[in-house]
């Protein structure tokens, strides 16, 4: 009996231990920039978009995040964003698909003694010439800071990208700001808010969807995977913006980094 009991002691121990860092993965892929590799694919739903109101737009997103440690305990964060696109009236009559404008941003990141996580560097925006692409080259700079207080997460991540040519096919000087915060619970679950507004200097307007998304670490065989699921609502858009609400759902594959 007491050999029965110490081995369901140890494998109660294992799994409390394990419970125990996913729930502090979980917490870690509450930061945009941590680092860890992992591969998000996220499939986002708009609607009420065009001068008609009636157009529609799938995005599915595949936005791997790659570290590169360095000596000195910083950190160089790589994030690339390759969307594709489905819609619909959004010009009226017609339908559109392809691949999205690339966005590639790289961050140089540390963590200061006192909590505080920031990191700093490009965003370039290549043009994929495709039916929904802006054909225009971009960039600029980009920045976050975040700080972990308990099983919160919170910061603001940020970036402003400028055409890079003279006479561009879209005009571009745009403000994306991304304040986020987000709750962690010791069985891996997350709850969180984030807004991912963009200001367009040409133009004087903004885009302001606010979301709210829960998501839950769950393994298969042996893969750490971030599932969530989010909805959201457009606060303010541009006249021929999206509308209304918004769906998300995403699948975070967390890889090995060695």
């Amino acid at each position: 009996m007491h050999m029965k009991m110490s081995a369901f002691a140890a494998a109660g121990l294992a799994a409390t231990s394990a419970n125990a860092q996913d729930a502090d993965l979980a917490q870690q892929l509450a930061n945009p920039i941590a680092a860890i590799v992992s591969v998000p694919f996220q499939l986002n739903f708009d609607d009420k978009i065009g001068v008609t109101d009636q157009g529609a737009r799938t995005t599915f997103n595949f936005q791997p995040v790659i570290p590169f440690k360095m000596d000195n305990g910083a950190n160089i964060v790589t994030r690339t964003i390759v969307p594709y696109v489905w819609q619909d009236d959004v010009v009226p009559g017609t339908s559109q698909q392809g691949f999205g404008d690339v966005l590639f941003s790289a961050w140089y990141s540390k963590t200061t003694e006192g909590g505080l996580t920031w990191g700093a560097g490009p965003v370039i925006r290549f043009p994929t010439y495709s039916d929904v692409s802006t054909e225009t080259w971009a960039a600029g700079i980009t920045g976050i800071a975040l700080r972990t207080n308990g099983p919160w997460t919170y910061g603001a991540l940020a970036n402003h990208i400028w055409n890079l040519t003279g006479t561009p096919t879209t005009p571009t000087s745009a403000t994306f700001v991304q304040p986020f915060v987000s709750y962690s619970t010791p069985s891996a679950w997350t709850f969180s808010v984030t807004s991912e507004s963009t200001y367009d200097w040409i133009a004087e307007e903004w885009s302001i969807p606010v979301n709210a998304n829960i998501a839950k670490l769950v393994p298969i065989r042996g893969i750490p995977i971030n599932w969530q699921i989010g909805a959201g609502y457009w606060a303010q858009s541009p006249n021929t913006g999206p509308d209304g609400l918004r769906v998300r759902l995403q699948a975070q594959i967390v890889l090995p980094r060695d």
